[in-house]
């Protein structure tokens, strides 16, 4: 198991909008995730920066952020892509972070 972290940014103004369209997740989406090994998946969010910060395990080699060949994260994307700093194919603009420090 490996965990990973990234940031991504949030548009001004829209902290009520992102939490919402994720506490109404799509199933599908939620069970792509569960599926590809994705668990423990958290965002949290620097009001004072509108930065959000990504945390997830995952099994494999891959990550939430490796799945945009399928059609509902392209759907997902697009979704989100009037909320936050996305990238031409409305991926969001993600930065990983490095694990500097874990206590297990």
């Amino acid at each position: 198991m490996q965990r990973i972290a990234f940031k991504m940014q949030l548009n001004e103004g829209q902290k009520v909008a992102y939490k919402k369209r994720h506490d109404e997740i799509w199933p599908e989406l939620k069970r792509l995730l569960k599926d590809s090994g994705v668990s423990e998946y958290a965002i949290y969010l620097d009001e004072e920066t509108n930065i959000l910060f990504a945390f997830q395990k995952v099994t494999g080699d891959g990550s939430s952020q490796d799945l945009g060949q399928t059609e509902i994260v392209k759907k997902w994307w697009k979704f989100m892509s009037d909320i936050m700093e996305v990238n031409k194919d409305n991926s969001p603009v993600t930065v990983a972070l490095e694990e500097v420090f874990y206590l297990d």
